[in-house]
């Protein structure tokens, strides 16, 4: 098949299908007498792998460790799980991050609610604690 049907059945751009080539995350297609890149059903389970290794948040070094593993005929399967639970734990840690966040946006605005919203200057607002806060 060529690219055009590659994109269509995994829904990545021909573009993007050029680019995961270039850096290596894809291997370079077979090629055609005139040239035109040919892919074949192993290329549309590899391209829906790193499709769906993108959607979970994997880098594209990630993938291409993973992609590799199994090129050499080695399981990637425990990497890509360690891989998982890193980036699950990182979500983890970033929702308590964003937690504490609100409740300091949330106090400041309570906060700021006392003060002047008139002060040109900046000195007896909200805008002097948001100072504060850099």
């Amino acid at each position: 098949m060529h690219i055009r049907e590659l994109a269509k059945r995994t829904g990545v751009s021909p573009k993007t299908i050029r680019y995961y080539e270039e850096i290596g995350v894809l291997p370079a297609p077979k090629r055609a007498p005139n040239g035109y890149r040919i892919y074949d059903e192993h290329d549309v389970e590899r391209l829906r792998l790193v499709v769906g290794a993108r959607r979970l948040n994997l880098s594209l070094d990630e993938i291409k460790e993973i992609i590799a593993l199994r090129e050499r005929g080695e399981a990637p399967c425990r990497v890509l799980l360690d891989r998982l639970k890193e980036k699950a734990d990182e979500i983890a840690d970033r929702i308590r991050e964003l937690q504490h966040l609100e409740r300091e946006l949330r106090t400041l605005y309570d906060l700021g609610q006392t003060f002047p919203t008139d002060d040109i200057e900046g000195k007896q607002c909200i805008c002097h604690l948001v100072s504060e806060k850099a």
